[in-house]
């Protein structure tokens, strides 16, 4: 392995250990959120309330050395109040800009289905571009900027479903589950004493591991990751399977080639490799697709999910050997 793939998998080693000290029992989301961050992409998290949504946010930040801002996303939520808005000064009688929350690395916008899609749209700019026009005048953002937008799975009362062509951009769906009742043991035993997540993050007990700076030099690694053509083709004939699939109304574009490719590069690297295997493209496949893809009504009304739907795909679907 090349010296620089070495340090590449030693600070993945060191973030995930710190990672560790605060979230319990989450790691396949936390590496689902570190390939996110390293894609230099954005993600949506699904889980019910409680289960660390945003202190795995909060703590990737703090471990990656990044800013870190979090939006209440209501319906009354307004566009500014997400990029800002320029304020007159009475004393100087000029404008001066006040900058939204996400003038930041790691923004989280919890719950970003309960605003309607006017204040939704104000995110889409920042995410493609990485800048945000205020006043007919573009101001960039951190080149490592990152949405994590968090939905509630089990209450869609007074909400906004996303257009499929804004979920689109979101290189994952994180889903959440509640931890392994060992690990849910562990938690409970920390929260009575001093060892909480919250307060071990809060005492500064989580250390960072790198700045942005190093975290673009890491990223540029993860371009040297052999993949071979036979693993391209892998990508592509998975994809294009979800458009002929009879229980899918919606098929991944060809965004979602890209972005499973991608994904699964990432994967190799953040487990420390400096290849990528079929069983990454798997590991990935369920997170890039599922909220992609559209079922047939007809087939949703039988209890059909996406992620069954993405199994037999994946079994259908030949590996290259």
């Amino acid at each position: 392995m090349r010296a620089d793939m070495e340090v590449l998998g030693r600070a993945m080693a060191a973030a995930r250990a710190e990672v560790g000290k605060v979230i319990i029992g989450q790691d396949e989301a936390v590496n689902q959120a570190l390939v996110t961050i390293f894609t230099n992409s954005h993600a949506l998290v699904e889980g019910v309330p409680g289960v660390a949504k945003t202190l795995l946010v909060r703590t990737l930040a703090r471990v990656l050395g990044c800013g870190f801002s979090r939006v209440q996303f209501t319906p009354d939520l307004m566009p500014a109040d997400i990029t800002g808005t320029h304020v007159y000064n009475m004393q100087t009688g000029t404008f001066s800009l006040v900058r939204g929350p996400v003038f930041t690395t790691f923004l989280l916008a919890d719950e970003i289905n309960r605003a309607p899609a006017k204040t939704q749209s104000a995110l889409l700019e920042a995410m493609q571009e990485r800048s945000v026009t205020i006043d007919r005048k573009t101001h960039r953002l951190s080149p490592n900027f990152a949405v994590f937008a968090t939905q509630n799975p089990v209450e869609y009362e007074g909400t906004y479903p996303l257009p499929e062509a804004q979920k689109d951009r979101f290189l994952l769906k994180i889903n959440m589950a509640p931890p392994e009742r060992e690990h849910e043991i562990e938690l409970a035993a920390r929260t009575l004493g001093r060892e909480s997540p919250e307060a071990v993050l809060a005492a500064g007990s989580v250390a960072p591991v790198m700045d942005e700076k190093t975290l673009e030099e890491l990223r540029r690694e993860m371009e040297n990751i052999l993949v071979r053509d036979e693993l391209v083709g892998y990508v592509v004939e998975i994809v294009r399977a979800t458009r002929f699939h009879p229980s899918v109304l919606v098929g991944g574009g060809p965004r979602a080639t890209q972005a499973l490719l991608l994904a699964s590069r990432a994967r190799a690297g953040v487990a420390g490799r400096d290849f990528m295997t079929p069983d990454d493209v798997k590991e990935m496949a369920r997170g890039v697709l599922e909220h992609r893809l559209v079922l047939r009504p007809e087939v949703e009304v039988e209890g059909l999910t996406v992620s069954e739907v993405v199994s037999s795909i994946l079994m259908d679907v030949p590996v290259p050997r």
